[in-house]
């Protein structure tokens, strides 16, 4: 073989080139943090997270540090509605316009930088410069449903503890505009009695159409309420304490962006729960337009499938358990069949045997058997032929297999089972042996089966004589 080594090695090194730029726009690269934070020091102010309250806010960009000569920069905006990453919840997307209109920046990163943060942007018109009056705009489609996946992220946290007990407590957790990810200490995977309890419980709190407050309080207070807390996460004396309904469904800390209400929602569909890590369970679950999209998919399926079993949806299952037990009886059928098990093909192969020196003798190809079905039969055979030596053949599938039994009396008047099956073996192309009174060969060549059956009876009636 030829091989282009110049043609890889220019292949290699664009390979390379992509390979850094992919590097470079790695925005959780540490010494890009390192950047970053130094950046926002020297910028000399912190900037003003409004995200709570808008999705978008004029403000003014007070720093800018370039980032390369791709157009991406690092911006300090006074005032920011895009929401750092934190608490399980990813930053916001999002643009950056000047009020001119004369450039544009779409968001790539929000850096959380203690009570501070810093936007990273992919500027694709115009520039920005330090002192530039800009709107920045949160992409709300993106920030609604990652609002929607952080509630019924607390309640089926809640939802867990309610159906499990007290023990459950939140190990991690992913909130994204795509779907929600909870870890959560359990020793044993979800019944599926309990998955369904828990689904149709979050379910139940979203259709109640309860509100969904923030509220501001002391760490001391929030824990006389009965807030829950991150494990491992510190919090200051002030903190932001989210309830739902009166607060005795869920009440937890937690800084992320939710729902005004738990019918903003919509509905809740589990889509997988298995093993994390020891002892720690992971539930995926879809909200809003993305469960119901999940849910219509799994409609139409289901309807296609009720259409190819001409029945209604509703008895799909009726039907398929119909087809399961259709199928086990023809299995069992076909299994009896090849075996010889229902009698007729037995009876006409007893018809053959012949009597040689007081000894019956069957030497017979049998279509379409394989090797077990084919010792099943044999065995069958001289269990009725009683005194007798028998040696059956099968071409099934293109490949020839022997087997041959005899009698243990038989065996004692000379006629030996691997004597038998290795000449008929010879015939077909192939070898084989095994004990006297039974032996096994196969073959190449399924025409000469016939042949080979006649050599299998001439050996044993010269054993005989």
């Amino acid at each position: 073989l030829g091989v282009d080594e110049q043609g890889f090695e220019a292949l290699m090194d664009e390979q390379r080139e992509r390979a850094r730029q992919g590097s470079a726009r790695n925005l959780d690269d540490g010494r890009v943090r390192e950047r970053v934070v130094a950046f926002a020091g020297e910028a000399g102010f912190a900037t003003q997270f409004v995200g709570y309250e808008r999705t978008e806010q004029p403000t003014t960009v007070g720093a800018v540090m370039s980032e390369g000569e791709d157009g991406r920069v690092v911006a300090k905006l006074a005032e920011s509605p895009f929401y750092a990453a934190g608490g399980g919840q990813v930053s916001d997307a999002g643009v950056v316009e000047c009020d001119g209109g004369d450039c544009l920046a779409r968001v790539e990163e929000v850096f959380r930088l203690g009570d501070d943060q810093a936007v990273a942007l992919e500027v694709q018109q115009g520039s920005l410069e330090p002192g530039e009056r800009v709107v920045a705009r949160v992409d709300r489609a993106a920030r609604h449903a990652t609002q929607c996946n952080h509630t019924a992220t607390l309640l089926l946290h809640a939802a867990l503890r309610e159906r499990l007990g007290n023990q459950v407590r939140q190990a991690g957790s992913y909130v994204g505009p795509d779907k929600l990810r909870f870890d959560f200490t359990h020793g044993s995977a979800l019944s599926p009695d309990e998955r369904n309890a828990v689904e149709a419980r979050v379910n139940e709190w979203i259709f109640a159409n309860q509100p969904v407050r923030a509220l501001t309080t002391t760490l001391d207070e929030a824990r006389s309420l009965g807030a829950m807390a991150l494990f491992g996460e510190k919090y200051g004396d002030v903190v932001r304490m989210v309830e739902v309904g009166d607060g005795s469904w869920s009440r937890e800390l937690c800084g992320g962006t939710h729902v005004r209400c738990t019918a903003e929602i919509g509905s809740f569909r589990i889509v997988s729960e298995g093993s994390s890590a020891a002892n720690v369970r992971r539930i995926e679950a879809l909200t809003g337009p993305a469960a119901f999209e999940l849910l219509r998919r799994h409609d139409e399926l289901l309807v296609d499938a009720a259409g190819t079993l001409r029945t209604r949806p509703e008895h799909v299952p009726e039907a398929v358990d119909d087809l399961r037990t259709k199928l086990r009886e023809t299995e069992r059928a076909a299994r009896s069949s090849s075996s010889g098990g229902d009698g007729a093909d037995v009876d006409e192969l007893l018809a053959r045997a012949v009597l040689v020196d007081g000894v019956k003798v069957l030497a017979e190809p049998v279509a379409d058997t394989d090797e077990k079905a084919l010792l099943a039969l044999a065995d069958k055979l001289k269990g009725r032929l009683g005194e007798a030596a028998v040696v059956l053949g099968s071409g099934a599938g293109g490949k020839v297999a022997l087997v041959a039994m005899v009698a243990p009396s038989v065996v004692e008047r000379g006629v030996k089972a691997g004597d038998v099956v290795k000449a008929a073996a010879k015939v077909v192309g192939g070898g084989g042996g095994g004990r006297p009174t039974m032996a096994r060969a196969g073959g190449r060549d399924p025409a000469k089966l016939p042949e080979a059956m006649s050599t299998a009876r001439e050996a044993i009636e010269r054993a005989l004589a």
